[in-house]
């Protein structure tokens, strides 16, 4: 259970494992030596790419932001691994007394917090979070153009942007000789489709720009691990996952159900293989609290639906199909 496969994010030069482990859950719902273990796992299992953010995880209780970045540099350090592995980070989310958004002064000091935390000096992936529509795009640009020129970011990438937007910041890149968006973080799993494949794939496709989808489980929903509303007291994520708990959505689970006997598999694994068998996308995020779970994730690369199996789960999954 190795994963060999690498494959180009966009135009960037960076070369990443189909999958991209989520490190929103390093400080939240697993502790650093948990985090460590699992870190270890996913890279001894051929797992190169790691995604990460200087908000996580903010939300939670006594902390006030870069909590997972802290845990991951304190693994690179202790592992000294960072050639081995593609490290993707966010700016532009609140940090509270630090600030938000995508101006030239937020992103410099932001960007230094990060490298930091992160105990490197470059990063790989560093990525507009949200879309700041307060600050010009060229600011922005310019600003990463210069982070690169220096040699601390790689590539930069785009998330939760929209699809004008996206091209806004495209052709700005084009006009000014500016870094583009190599790759592109939206919403995308079994069951929310529409937006990405409405409005996003067909300008990642001709653009070449790199996917790598967050929320690629539905918050573990596609796991299968709750089918009823009793279910949702045993993550602390449970209350994300009420809004799936609909007509649609359980026949999303039948579907996966069905196709996971077929190839003697789990939910979690069919789910994954649906995307990663998606050509626009190159890797979706998945994060994991154990080992357990997180071999099940690492199984769903070497999965290959036929086209019957992927039928299934896109009528199931069609937001047109008819609930009988």
């Amino acid at each position: 259970m190795v994963i060999k496969q690498r494959r180009k994010l966009g135009h960037s030069g960076l070369e990443v494992s189909p999958i991209c482990f989520g490190g929103n859950v390093f400080g939240w719902t697993i502790d650093e030596k948990t985090s460590f273990e699992i870190l270890d796992h996913f890279v001894e299992a051929g797992g190169n790419f790691i995604d990460t953010a200087d908000v996580y995880s903010k939300w939670v209780p006594g902390n006030q932001g870069g909590e997972s970045e802290i845990i991951l540099g304190k693994w690179l350090k202790l592992r000294q691994n960072r050639h081995q592995v593609v490290i993707a980070t966010k700016v532009g989310s609140d940090m509270g007394v630090k600030g938000k958004g995508l101006s030239r002064q937020h992103i410099f000091q932001a960007v230094e917090d990060s490298l930091q935390r992160l105990q490197t000096d470059y990063i790989d992936l560093y990525q507009s979070h949200i879309d700041d529509e307060t600050t010009p795009l060229e600011e922005t640009l310019e600003t990463y153009s210069e982070l690169i020129r220096q040699g601390k970011v790689r590539a930069i990438g785009a998330s939760n942007y929209n699809g004008s937007r996206l091209l806004q910041a495209l052709e700005i890149s084009r006009q000014y000789g500016y870094p583009r968006y190599e790759s592109l973080q939206p919403r995308y799993n079994l069951y929310d489709r529409d937006d990405y494949e409405q409005n996003l794939q067909q300008i990642c496709q001709e653009q070449g720009i790199g996917v790598i989808n967050y929320s690629a489980l539905a918050s573990g929903f596609l796991s299968g691990k709750y089918r009823s509303e009793k279910d949702l007291s045993i993550s602390l994520r449970g209350n994300s996952v009420k809004r799936y708990l609909e007509p649609r959505g359980l026949r999303i689970l039948e579907a996966l159900d069905q196709v996971a006997k077929t190839y003697n598999s789990t939910p979690t694994q069919i789910s994954l293989a649906w995307l990663i068998a998606n050509p626009t996308i190159t890797a979706p995020i998945v994060s994991a609290t154990t080992i357990e779970q997180l071999n099940d994730v690492i199984k769903a690369v070497n999965l290959q639906l036929d086209q019957d199996a992927i039928n299934i789960l896109n009528q199931a999954s069609s937001a047109n199909a008819l609930v009988s």
